[in-house]
């Protein structure tokens, strides 16, 4: 039973990674770098980060490095806002007396700074930051709040949390939320991992506060998801796709499940509504497709996927809520090149597949 909980702080409780980026392309600008895209510095960036800067600034000292950095991101740290769910988990924790710990690499004087807007250091007991190596730190940690290993967890969103759990001999929970992708965690090999904190929160009280996945008993039980899915059409004959952690980071359509009692198409309206803050009209189903244990997914799963096209109406104001992280309109030839996901890729070419007379 899971009675501890340490969390990391970047990417886990806040996301601070707008301003990360920022101070750091500040940093290699400074020693004569070029800059990164997010893409980029999302793939090379790593724990501990004395690695990143021994690989692209060795010739400049660490203090230095240190001078740069904190400087511009003290400038940058407004951005830093708390993680969807990351607030009603804490607040799970303190309800359920889980006793709760920070391990991160944050400077203290930036998690002081945060939490007098977020409040989150009044859900931790203990915080420890300015740690570097957090392998280091980790038996200390245990040892001195006499924390048992198997009733400990701790969360976070890079390779190195994963590591760092297995250092320790506790258990790893890897949340989407952060700086690594599906495919840098899954090669770390976490006990569990979670598309944000309120699945987390839900696979506890589904199994009592033990850690394993919500319908790992059972699955072969359960019947499959019934969703659906747009390709959503703007004035310009262009299409919206997506981008989201939980599939692989690759570009995709909004969508969802369907709500008991919901028809699909109102859970198709009710799901882009949702995720991009668009209505849309003019609804006409294109094909269904079997999704079975796709690697692509960041969790095994059986879904049945009802895919439409559909055309935005009224103001193209695309608001994209905590699921995607980018979305772009493309001509159908064009968001065909992108990184997409299978199903989208079927989907689009059944729709630009010419009609037969």
């Amino acid at each position: 039973m899971i009675r501890n909980i340490i969390f990391d702080w970047s990417g886990t409780l806040v996301d601070d990674l707008p301003a990360v980026l920022k101070a750091s392309n500040y940093v290699l600008a400074q020693a004569g770098k070029p800059v990164m895209t997010l893409d980029t510095f999302r793939a090379e960036f790593q724990l501990p980060f004395t690695t990143f800067y021994d690989r692209h600034t060795p010739e400049v000292p660490m203090a230095k490095l240190e001078e740069w950095f904190h400087a511009e991101f003290r400038r940058s740290q407004t951005s830093v806002v708390e993680l969807p769910h990351a607030r009603a988990f804490l607040e799970f924790c303190r309800q359920h007396k889980v006793r709760t710990f920070l391990l991160s690499t944050v400077h203290g004087e930036h998690f002081k700074v945060q939490c007098q807007g977020n409040g989150f250091d009044l859900f931790i007991d203990r915080p420890y930051t300015d740690v570097w190596d957090k392998r280091e730190k980790i038996h200390e940690i245990l040892k001195e709040n006499n924390l048992k290993p198997a009733e400990t967890l701790f969360i976070g969103d890079m390779e190195h949390d994963i590591a760092t759990a297995k250092h320790g001999g506790i258990h790893s929970c890897a949340v989407l939320t952060g700086y690594n992708t599906l495919e840098q965690l899954r090669a770390a090999k976490p006990d569990i991992i979670v598309e944000h904190l309120s699945e987390l929160r839900a696979v506890l009280e589904k199994n009592h506060f033990l850690l394993q996945p919500a319908a790992a008993a059972n699955e072969a039980a359960l019947p499959p998801l019934s969703t659906v899915g747009g390709l959503i059409f703007n004035p310009k004959g262009e299409v919206l796709m997506v981008r989201t952690h939980k599939w692989s980071n690759k570009w995709g359509i909004p969508g969802g499940k369907i709500k008991w009692g919901e028809t699909s198409t109102a859970a198709l309206r009710r799901e882009i509504l949702e995720e991009t803050n668009l209505k849309v009209t003019d609804i006409k189903f294109v094909l269904v497709q079997d999704c079975i244990h796709s690697k692509e997914f960041y969790r095994d799963a059986h879904f049945v996927l009802l895919n439409y096209t559909c055309r935005a109406s009224g103001k193209l104001d695309v608001k994209l809520n905590h699921e995607a992280q980018e979305f772009r309109w493309l001509k159908p030839a064009a968001a065909l090149k992108l990184k997409l996901n299978q199903p989208t890729k079927i989907l689009l070419a059944a729709v630009m597949k010419p009609r037969k007379k």
